[in-house]
């Protein structure tokens, strides 16, 4: 793990622990997440379109068998859902904001049930540049969330009836590699959805990424 990510992410955790240091955690998240998007956005100004369908490490075990356009879909779907169904109870920015028809996305799920060559051509459809206005809309309104929640919001577990309104969507696949995805969310309180979806889940997909990218263009790396 990037040191720098690995530092700032350990710091945020230890920081969210504790009332007095709380609202310095929020700040280390953000920084942490700042960082992140950055390299996420540097992506999109340095590799070619057919880059981001590219899956050099198609057999691999490990978030580096996907692409760089599925991690990044897969990244935000995730934090969209998480923040605004279960956490906040409102429509999440996909489908307030149009984003199914604006990404050209054929499914509205995580993706986590796609496999093999699915995924790229998953890839090849989207429109880039609605997927980075989509990434950048839901990183701000999480944002947003976030600076409104106080220290003891942190404790609230996710009321049962989110978790059947999150159902009742079908965002995430009933597919044996998606579904777990319910269970293991509204098992956590939101101090837990802050230290994964929002904060750890950019990390290892980032550093997929990564690895992805020096794959496909050694000197960049």
């Amino acid at each position: 793990m990037n040191k720098e990510w690995s530092a700032l992410n350990k710091e945020m955790q230890a920081q969210l622990k504790k009332k007095e240091s709380y609202q310095a955690g929020l700040g280390t998240l953000f920084e942490l997440r700042a960082r992140l998007m950055q390299t996420l956005l540097s992506f999109r100004e340095q590799l070619r379109r057919e880059d981001f369908n590219a899956m050099p490490y198609m057999n691999a075990d490990g978030y580096h068998s996907k692409t760089i356009a599925y991690s990044v879909w897969h990244i935000f779907r995730i934090e969209d859902i998480v923040a605004h169904t279960l956490i906040r109870g409102d429509e999440q920015v996909f489908f307030a904001c149009g984003y199914k028809e604006r990404t050209r996305s054929p499914i509205v799920t995580t993706g986590n049930e796609l496999k093999g060559t699915q995924i790229a051509d998953f890839s090849r459809q989207l429109d880039l540049d609605e997927l980075y206005s989509y990434i950048s809309e839901v990183r701000r309104s999480t944002e947003d969330l976030l600076q409104g929640l106080s220290f003891e919001d942190l404790k609230r577990p996710i009321p049962p009836e989110r978790k059947e309104r999150l159902e009742s969507l079908n965002v995430v696949s009933r597919d044996e590699e998606a579904f777990w995805l319910i269970d293991y969310w509204c098992k956590r309180d939101v101090r837990g959805l802050i230290q994964m979806p929002f904060s750890r889940h950019w990390i290892m997909h980032t550093e997929a990424c990564l690895r992805i990218q020096s794959k496909l263009h050694p000197q960049q790396a």
